[in-house]
This record gives structure tokens, sequence and C-alpha cells, in this order.
């Protein structure tokens, strides 16, 4: 049976009200999402509270970061910056594990999730330039030292860094994914409305390296116009082909939805099509 969890919601000010909606509708685990201020690292690293809270509801965690991550960011200070915050978050991750094992399916890892930042771009008068492939060697090579450490951070730990679909991959990232999943410590976030939005450009990329596949991010979508985030059966994607799928490779998936309303509505479509979820 596949295992459904939920985003962290805006309407939710606190954990401890993200909790309550979690165990309300039977979920298994919270993405606890960095881009919040209750879920900065220094919040995070408060880890004996943080797993008291989910014991007491049967639940786990998952770790979204910070969508302005930029591992190959120019300046020295900034990147350094951000390495540091990967680091102490794969440190808070460890402390989950054993949540996952004992409220979780224990087969998958703990999973970080990260955004590829797309860097500057400089326009010029008939083209837009994107500086991380006009430079591409110091691009890649940012990537590089960031996967040694990794390596070296997690080590022999069940935890994943899992690289999410957002607006369409580009080519340079492309090159900088296929090097982080030639590693043990990456593997791959698909989230299906991110891809419905943009004419599922980045599908065949995404299936091309579907054995590194460990994270769904699920919610409804539209190609004209563009639209995500929605509730379960508001939109044109073929749901239940991609249910199947997570359930054929035995992935765990976020509802990804952004109000409580449409979580609970998707809640309801995944009960009544027959996916069930774990109570």
């Amino acid at each position: 049976m596949i295992e459904f969890g939920m985003p962290t919601l805006i309407e939710n000010k606190t954990l401890e009200e993200n909790i309550a909606l979690c165990k309300e509708l039977g979920l298994s685990f919270i993405e606890l999402n960095m881009n919040f201020p209750e879920y900065q690292i220094d919040k995070l690293e408060d880890t004996e509270w943080f797993c008291k809270q989910a014991e007491e509801a049967d639940i786990y965690y998952t770790i979204h970061l910070d969508e302005n991550l930029n591992i190959a960011d120019f300046n020295p200070l900034v990147r350094e910056a951000y390495l540091e915050t990967v680091r102490r978050t794969i440190e808070v991750a460890k402390q989950f594990v054993s949540l996952k094992n004992k409220h979780g399916n224990i087969e998958q890892p703990v999973t970080i999730n990260m955004h590829m930042h797309h860097g500057i771009y400089i326009t010029l008068p008939d083209k837009k330039v994107q500086m991380y492939e006009r430079d591409f060697a110091t691009y890649i090579a940012a990537f590089q030292k960031f996967i040694k450490f990794c390596e070296e951070w997690i080590g022999d730990s069940d935890i994943r860094i899992a690289i999410e679909n957002t607006d369409g991959f580009r080519d340079y990232e492309k090159g900088a994914i296929e090097h982080m999943l030639a590693s043990d410590c990456f593997v791959l976030t698909w989230d299906i409305g991110h891809s419905k939005a943009t004419k599922e450009t980045d599908v065949p990329f995404i299936l091309l390296h579907k054995d590194k596949l460990k994270h769904f991010h699920i919610h409804d979508g539209k190609e004209n116009p563009p639209k995500n985030h929605l509730a379960l059966g508001d939109g044109e994607i073929d749901l239940a082909e991609r249910l199947d799928f997570a359930k054929k490779c035995n992935l765990r998936c976020v509802l990804e939805t952004k109000t409580i309303k449409a979580l609970k509505e998707s809640v309801e479509w995944i009960e009544e099509s027959n996916y069930g979820k774990r109570i």
C-alpha cells in the first residue's frame, strides 16, 4: 500500500497544528519545509522535541530544503552557507531515521528534497544567456564538490537527497543531476503536477532514471493555462496511471496541495479510488 504524507501548510502556524491535521487524515508523515521560518535549521536541530511530537502522533518526517538553496552560487561565501545548511540538515535527518523505521516504510530512506537553482541570466538584445550554461565548467565543479561532501556527511545513514523537477530541467542542470545520480546518496523526486504544467518535458529524463526514483509529490495540474498544486481530481493528470507507477516502484507520496481544503479533498479522492492510506 502506498504511504501518503502531507506538506507543511501555510495555514498551520505551528508544528502541532500540522501534526494534528496529519493524524486526523490518517497520513503517515509530514515534509518539513525549510522555506518556513519555524523550520529553519536552528529550529530543526531541536530534534528531541520534533521526535517527541512525532512519536506521540505515530508519524515521521521528511525534509524539504529551502528553494533558494544554490549549491553553485558564484559567491564563495554564499555557497559555503548553503553547503553548511545541507550538512546540518543531514545531521537532523539522521535523528529522524529511527522515527521512519518505527512509523513508516523501513525500505524507504529519509529523503531531503531539493530543487535545482537555475541561477541568473543576462538579457541580450536577441536572447537570454544563463550564466551556469556559459560557465558550465565552474558550475559542474561546484556540484562535484557537493557530491563528495554529501557522501562524507551521509556515510552509511539511511538518508538520500532527492532532486525534484520544477519548471523544466535546463540542459546544464541535467548534466549536474547525472553526476549526482551516479552517487548512492542521491535519488529523484517526481513532482507530477510540475511536470504536467510544463507539458511533461521532464518525463523522458525522469523515466530514463526511474531506478533512482524514491519520492513523489502528487497534486493535480493543467497544461493550458499551466496550473499545479490542485486537489486530486481537479486537473487533467491521469492520476491512476501515476499512482499505479508509484505503487509498482514502492514510492513514498506527498499530497502536495497548498491548502487544508485541497488536502482533505485529495485524501477523499485517494480513499474513494481504492489506493488506500495508512491509518
